[in-house]
């Protein structure tokens, strides 16, 4: 079913969880809390009124522009029969493809997945990548499913956005999210190419593995812009100083909300510039550390890959309940699971003095205001995640291309400084010559990786820089300038094309 395009205002029903359902990762609304598209919406209409742009383009960027919901049978491994339910959402064609995150959960529904295909909207202008915002999701818990059976899931999922022109290369891109990963973007990708003859077809979804038109970096790609933008932050005397902290991240304590692809790469960055990571709180439990040192992350992510759990980890202290591990003092807490995670029923005992939002939508408005009272900073979602779609856009490119980065480069670069090095030595260098070992790291050229880091640090570090001069100059918070720069920009798209006046 295509419900078309959604105007202002336009809202699925949805129920509220009661109190007691509101413990898990998997939760999303707290009593009496707006839902997570309200939370989005209220953002933007905070924004909206410092924007220089007029109502009715404001209406337009508001607006999600297409919802499409899926229904499908899947016949499992016991020779039962399941309805399968699943959507996607085209927030805004201002540019094109719309590209946004699939995700399988047991929690997916109509104003969730148009929520955050709002949120890759703003998230793409704001870190300027000419993409407009989309998003998927398919209602089921992936762990209660076989490999066969999750491949039939995607691939038919697949097969009806080919039908609907949902997918493609200058339509829609998808890539992966929560519940999904490399393995469902290469069944994506195989499906789509089945059903379409296109030579760029493989730029039909990113986050693929390398075998199959990936790039290098993905993986870790949004765990590294997290931390790019903590670095920066850290290296900033004005903010660090309305913290009371000192400069760096080195000695700083840490809690971790989710261990997943994000929160772990986020984590082992951290640690390697000398953080200390003292809790991880995950689904089915977390840990805490005791010795003062800090959590060992590798060692952490290696017990998990043998046990499927953190829980249990033999150099830390378990806890089941891990609501309570966001309530612990430190100087960062990194919500990096899911939406609403803090909320006004733990806001006021939230002890850390910096937020980081590397998941979609953690803090909810209400605790925004409560957390902003008590003079805790929160850096937002839609700059510090936005890693992820940075590097989508390059592997975009890279299969538009294809070829790979640094493929025509690389050795005429080393060339070149060979030569330099050559001519220095002879010249300079009485004689003496380097070490080879030296001359090795002096004149290696760019690999694809080197591009690829590069390109996301550039990325993340001019929009930083904009975010927090913004900030400043209109007198508000980050997140309220991070929305700003972002309906700004997608106001001039509309203007120059003609759309409004």
């Amino acid at each position: 079913m295509l419900i078309g395009s959604l105007g202002k205002g336009f809202r699925l029903p949805r129920g509220i969880l009661s109190k007691q359902h509101c413990t898990s990762l998997y939760s999303t609304i707290w009593q009496g809390e707006p839902t997570f598209l309200e939370a989005v919406d209220i953002y933007f209409e905070k924004a909206a009124k410092l924007a220089a742009a007029t109502p009715d383009i404001l209406n337009q960027i508001k607006a999600c522009n297409n919802l499409l919901k899926l229904q499908f049978p899947l016949k499992r491994s016991d020779g039962t029969v399941q309805l399968i339910e699943a959507y996607r959402a085209q927030h805004s064609h201002h540019r094109l493809p719309v590209k946004g995150g699939i995700r399988m959960a047991p929690n997916v529904e109509a104003n969730e997945t148009m929520a955050l295909a709002a949120l890759m909207t703003f998230k793409c202008a704001l870190v300027d990548i000419p993409f407009g915002g989309a998003k998927g999701g398919i209602k089921v818990d992936p762990t209660k499913y076989c490999l066969l059976e999750k491949e039939a899931i995607v691939r038919r999922y697949t097969s009806e956005l080919v039908k609907k022109s949902f997918i493609g290369p200058a339509l829609d891109v998808p890539a992966p999210d929560y519940g999904t990963g490399p393995q469902e973007m290469a069944w994506i990708k195989d499906t789509y190419e089945q059903l379409r003859s296109d030579i760029n077809g493989s730029a039909c979804v990113t986050g693929k593995p390398l075998e199959e038109g990936g790039i290098h970096g993905r993986q870790e790609a949004t765990g590294l812009g997290v931390f790019y933008c903590l670095r920066e932050f850290f290296n900033s005397e004005d903010c660090v100083n309305s913290l009371g902290l000192n400069l760096g991240i080195k000695g700083k304590s840490f809690i971790i909300q989710g261990f997943g692809n994000v929160g772990r790469h986020t984590s082992t960055f951290v640690q390697e510039a000398g953080g200390r990571i003292i809790a991880i709180a995950e689904l089915g439990g977390g840990l805490v550390d005791e010795s003062g040192a800090g959590l060992d992350v590798g060692q952490v992510q290696r017990y998990q890959e043998q046990h499927g759990t953190i829980s249990g980890f033999p150099r830390a202290k378990t806890v089941l309940e891990t609501s309570s591990l966001l309530e612990l003092p430190c100087d960062v807490l990194i919500p990096a699971a899911l939406e609403s995670q803090i909320h006004t029923g733990n806001a006021a005992r939230i002890q850390a003095k910096l937020i980081v939002e590397a998941a979609n939508g953690p803090v909810t408005p209400p605790a925004e205001k409560l957390l902003e009272e008590k003079g805790i900073i929160i850096l937002p979602d839609l700059l510090l995640n936005a890693g992820g779609v940075t590097v989508s856009y390059f592997e975009w490119l890279k299969n538009l291309n294809h070829i790979h980065f640094g493929r025509m480069s690389r050795r005429m670069e080393e060339h070149g400084k060979k030569e330099l090095l050559n001519v220095l030595e002879h010249q300079f260098g009485n004689g003496n010559r380097l070490s080879e070992e030296v001359r090795k790291v002096l004149t290696k050229g760019n690999t694809e990786a080197d591009f690829v880091s590069s390109g996301l640090e550039e990325t993340m570090l001019v929009t930083w820089e904009k975010v927090k001069n913004t900030a400043k100059q209109r007198g508000c918070n980050f997140r309220t300038a991070a929305y700003l720069i972002a309906i700004e920009r997608i106001a001039a798209c509309y203007k120059v094309n003609g759309i409004f006046p």
